[in-house]
């Protein structure tokens, strides 16, 4: 069973409108609503793709209740748990005219001590059954910066492989505690390492307690960055579609191999291959079996030189 973590999770919001215009008033027309935030992203595609996943979500008010409500609807395995402030809402504004994709994501509540406290004490309770442990999205505010630490921590203690996908002073704080894996987008990994080269940057991840780095380059696939290997992969024709959820999507297939300890090769054309179906879905944490399962070894993954560098 893959734990995964959504320390803050959201109701997903999707408009669509005939087109979006700034300064205008715009009429939906149409309305989707469901559980989202990246580590719900996540265990909804490994659910998709058959493997054994359950979500921790601290949820509160009555947003938090729909989202609790469309997971059980979803058959997603979860455990909730209760806090005192509302989940907060990500929005997204999808322009039927050009495809063009706008999000507003709410920052979250205040969550309390003993309310992270119950989060830590949820893994604690169920990482001993888990093949691996995924913590993923922001902390929420009132979450001690280094939450995701303590929970890859309680993991590695008992030699369950962890994956992290946050941003900011999270993810600064969170490979401290040397997850095995670890996958920022260029923006992320630029914002944490100081460098646009993500070589370079991915390099600067392990030193500071990484043990492997995937980094998602949008259409020009993913890099992994591992010891005293790397591999670039990507699809061979690139697929239009909704990007919204990707990088989940792809954490969710790392996840999936990394917890069956299969090499790193097939770990990463995994998370390529699965990213690649997400974006023929229609939101963020759907994707296209059929395409997964008939393009997955059509993905190319080519090792290259990870010349050493000043880190």
């Amino acid at each position: 069973m893959i734990l995964v973590v959504t320390a803050n999770p959201a109701l997903d919001v999707t408009y669509t409108v005939p087109v979006l215009t700034p300064g205008t008033m715009s009429r939906a027309s149409s309305v989707h609503r469901r559980a989202g935030g990246k580590g719900v992203n996540v265990a909804r595609v490994l659910h998709a793709l058959g493997a054994p996943t359950l979500a921790l979500v601290p949820c509160g008010g009555g947003d938090g209740r729909l989202v609790g409500a469309d997971l059980a609807a979803a058959g997603l395995p979860h455990e909730l748990s209760s806090i005192a402030g509302p989940t907060r809402r990500t929005v997204t504004i999808l322009s039927a005219a050009d495809g063009t994709v706008t999000l507003v994501n709410e920052p979250g509540p205040l969550v309390s001590a003993s309310e992270w406290d119950a989060v830590v004490s949820a893994v604690r309770r169920r990482v001993p059954r888990a093949s691996a442990l995924v913590c993923a999205g922001s902390l929420p505010p009132g979450a001690p910066v280094d939450g995701y630490a303590e929970l890859i921590d309680l993991a590695r203690q008992g030699g369950v492989p962890t994956v992290l996908d946050t941003s900011g002073e999270a993810l600064l704080a969170g490979i401290a505690a040397g997850p095995d894996l670890v996958k920022p987008n260029a923006t992320e990994l630029c914002e944490a390492t100081g460098t646009d080269d993500p070589l370079t940057g991915a390099l600067r991840m392990r030193a500071r307690g990484a043990r492997t780095v995937f980094v998602s380059l949008g259409a020009e696939g993913m890099l992994a960055v591992t010891d005293g290997a790397a591999w670039r992969a990507g699809v061979p024709r690139r697929l239009r579609g909704n990007t919204t959820g990707a990088g989940d999507a792809a954490v969710a297939g790392a996840s999936m191999e990394l917890a069956a300890r299969r090499p790193w090769p097939e770990v990463l054309r995994s998370a390529v291959s699965v990213s690649s179906a997400s974006v023929l879905g229609a939101y963020a944490g759907d994707l296209d079996l059929d395409h997964h399962r008939r393009e997955h070894r059509a993905v190319i993954v080519e090792e290259i030189h990870a010349a050493r560098v000043d880190v």
